[in-house]
């Protein structure tokens, strides 16, 4: 059975993650995400989540490609899960390229996913904070306006 692990915060859970998820599921049997917790996205990324660690798991664990949900709580435990988990592929983001190729001694192949260029985490809260303050009015990243009025 061939383990891959994969690591990230999945906070305003989209499809660009699950695109993610799919493919990184695509390079072995058995897919492992390691979600950061709140602690670690505070005190070391410096990043306040919407969701909550348990909600986030939740989530995540609801998604048909992952098999487990396992806690990242510091940078360093990288090399402890190839290890503990067996791994025989680490995968990540590509905004994360050559940051992890010391994985490599431990045995472990390292794949570089590229991202979803039109969606973000980041980019939802820009727009969302654009719609609160006035600067935009639609939700929708794809700038699609709706009449509430022809729902009716």
């Amino acid at each position: 059975m061939k383990r891959v692990i994969t690591y990230g915060t999945f906070d305003l859970l989209h499809y660009g993650h699950i695109n993610l998820l799919r493919r990184a599921k695509a390079l072995g049997d058995y897919l492992i995400v390691a979600l950061s917790t709140d602690e670690f996205n505070w005190n070391q990324k410096h990043k306040k989540t919407y969701f909550s660690y348990e909600q986030r798991k939740q989530l995540v664990e609801a998604i048909r490609y992952v098999d487990l949900v396992i806690p990242e709580e510091n940078w360093d435990q990288k090399k402890t899960d190839v290890k503990k988990y067996q791994i025989d592929v680490f995968t990540i983001g590509d905004d994360w390229k050559g940051k992890f190729d010391f994985l490599k001694e431990e045995g472990v192949d390292v794949v570089y996913l590229p991202r979803t260029p039109e969606i973000s985490s980041s980019q939802i809260k820009a727009d969302l904070s654009a719609i609160k303050n006035g600067q935009k009015t639609c939700l929708s990243h794809d700038d699609i306006e709706t009449n509430p009025e022809e729902d009716k």
